[in-house]
Order: C-alpha cells, then structure tokens, then sequence
C-alpha cells in the first residue's frame, strides 16, 4: 500500500484523452490515483484502470454525474473519508454540443455550462474545505483556448471555459493563504477524441492558424498540468497556461 506520503490525486474526465494522459503523468511518481467519468460504459475507465494498475499504480474509477452538486458532494465525501485527503484535483470533465447561436436551444445551452462549468464549483467545492484544512494543494481547471478567443458555432463553449478561467483567478485569492495552488490550462486544438469528430476542412483550417503546423498531443496538457502540481510550481497561482502550438499569445 502506498506510504502516507504518497499523493492522492482525483481526476475528472479521467477515463480517456487528456484526462487519460495526465492519470499516466501522475502515474510516474506513484501517487494514488481516482478516475471520475459519466462515460456511457466503463470501458475506457477500465482500460485507463488497467494501464495504471499494470505500472504498479493504486487506481480505482467512479462512474458519476458531477454536474449535480448532490452527486459530486456525496462523492467527494466518500473519496475524503476512504483515503483521509485529496492533494490534488484536475477539473477535466467536459462535453460539447456545437450549434449556431440562432439554432441553439435552451437546454443545449444549460447542458454545456453544466457540465463544463458547474461541475468543476460542485467539485473544487466539495474538496477545498480539507483542502484547507491540510494546508495545502493544488487545484488545475482545464479550460480551452475557445474561452479566451471565442469560436464559431461554440458559444455555449466557449462561454463555459471563459467562465473556468474567471473562477480559477477567484478561487485562487481566496486560498492562497491556506497553501493551496489554483491555476487552469488552456489547450489548443489537441488530437483527442472530441476531435476526432470534426470534419477534416474543419481540421485544416484550425491547423492553418497554429504556428506550428499541427495537432497537440494530449501528453502536451499533462505535462503542464503536471507541473503545475510540483513543488516547482509552488509560488504560482490564479494563472492560466495555454497549450495551443501558438495558436493564441
């Protein structure tokens, strides 16, 4: 079992893509690691399971509605009272639902920002009071280049990741003095299965506004939300960090 002094590290949206990648990032230093999905089927929970589980890594997976504050809290309870802490928490859950603003309906809209946005206040809600209480941690909010910069036929969106990047700077004035980090990451256009959906002339001019010419990979993200929960990164808070190949500066 995993000494005291071993990390326990929550992840929403753990089951695949970026949040798949930072699992395995986490996985390096043999932290404890907890997945949380509403995928479906638990099949690409159990095959991310696997694959920590075969690098010698303590993971177990939740199948939850974290969109619901009812849900999330009772959740978080139950992680809390297993484990006694949380160190760390990646805000990762996330869905789209493309649409003109003219054809968008009500509940395309609602379902977009509660996913995107209230899940990550019912989560970061649900931990930061034994987060407080340890006198440390560190909280990363995934947020997308699309709130900074906007993007057709995403406003619901880019509206949720906005609103990510604003509640990341809030909440981290108001823990900075009880030792916890609070900062985002803004991906760019990443190769992940959210985009495996996008039509390839979409594709190619997304492509022809990053300097670099390509795609991001999800070990792109890990890397700096990993960061971002080290020491090295300790006397940094309420920042975004944007992952894009150029695409924004």
């Amino acid at each position: 079992m995993p000494d005291e002094n071993t990390r326990t590290v929550v992840i929403t949206g753990g089951s695949k893509g970026i949040g798949r990648s930072v699992a395995y990032r986490f996985a390096e230093e043999n932290a404890r690691i907890v997945l949380i999905h509403f995928d479906p089927t638990d099949d690409s929970c159990n095959e991310t399971l696997d694959q920590l589980k075969a690098r010698g890594v303590v993971a177990e997976g939740y199948k939850a509605d974290i969109s619901s504050f009812q849900v999330a809290d009772a959740l978080f309870h139950d992680i809390l009272e297993k484990h006694e802490k949380i160190d760390v928490l990646i805000n990762n859950a996330g869905i789209t639902r493309d649409t003109l603003l003219l054809r968008m309906s009500e509940e395309v809209w609602d379902d977009v920002l509660r996913v995107n946005l209230k899940s990550v206040f019912n989560c970061t809600k649900a931990i930061l009071r034994a987060m407080s209480r340890q006198r440390r941690g560190a909280i990363v909010n995934i947020s997308s280049v699309v709130g900074q910069i906007g993007n057709f036929g995403q406003s619901n969106y880019a509206a949720s990741k906005a609103g990510i990047m604003g509640f990341t700077k809030s909440i981290a004035r108001e823990v900075a003095g009880r030792g916890i980090n609070v900062n985002a990451v803004a991906p760019g256009f990443i190769d992940t299965e959210m985009t495996e959906v996008i039509p390839e002339k979409a594709k190619e001019a997304f492509l022809k506004q990053i300097p670099f010419g390509k795609m991001g990979k999800p070990e792109d993200v890990a890397e700096a939300v990993y960061w971002l929960c080290t020491e090295a990164a300790g006397y940094i808070t309420g920042q975004v960090i944007h992952v894009n190949g150029g695409m924004y500066m």
